[in-house]
């Protein structure tokens, strides 16, 4: 299993709306709307690297709002 951290930048006032549709996404653990340089940040799990890699792609990044995105994979060392 792997995890990531999703860092998300979204238009003005679009945050919480943002963090609200990628909740109810599969695999997505958390997602919250925060304040900083990135708006939301999201938790979330595949079977594979690659498939997280699509998820982000595919589901997350289609959101409507979002302007950027930054994934930080969880490492164990």
């Amino acid at each position: 299993m792997v995890q990531a951290y999703i860092l998300i930048q979204t238009e003005v006032g679009k945050a919480s709306t943002v963090a609200e549709v990628i909740a109810k996404i599969a695999g997505v653990i958390q997602a919250e709307d925060v304040t900083g340089p990135y708006d939301v940040i999201v938790r979330a799990q595949a079977e594979t690297v690659d498939e997280l890699g699509r998820m982000v792609v595919a589901r997350i990044q289609q959101v409507d709002g979002i302007t950027r995105t930054l994934t930080c994979p969880v490492v164990h060392i």
